[in-house]
């Protein structure tokens, strides 16, 4: 399975299980994304994504983008989109 870099983990807000994404690249809710860093190395799907506190569908090239995420992530860790 092809992988594409995406954007990086910003912030992460471990009461709520939140992450905030720098955008690299277009990301889609559907979509499958793996994160990847020094302790985290999951995949999940995009079921929901915010950008200002509203719902988005799609997310593109330098935005700033906030997705519930089903494990811990870092700062820095590397979010690519799983190409099928």
């Amino acid at each position: 399975m092809a992988e594409e870099e995406i954007g990086k983990i910003t912030h992460y807000f471990s009461k709520i299980s939140v992450a905030v994404i720098k955008m690299d690249a277009k990301l889609s809710v559907g979509d499958v994304i793996h994160i990847k860093g020094a302790s985290s190395d999951f995949q999940q799907k995009i079921d929901s994504m915010q950008m200002n506190h509203e719902e988005i569908e799609e997310a593109k090239k330098g935005e700033e983008i906030a997705i519930k995420v089903n494990e811990h992530v870092r700062e820095h860790d590397i979010v690519y989109k799983v190409i099928e």
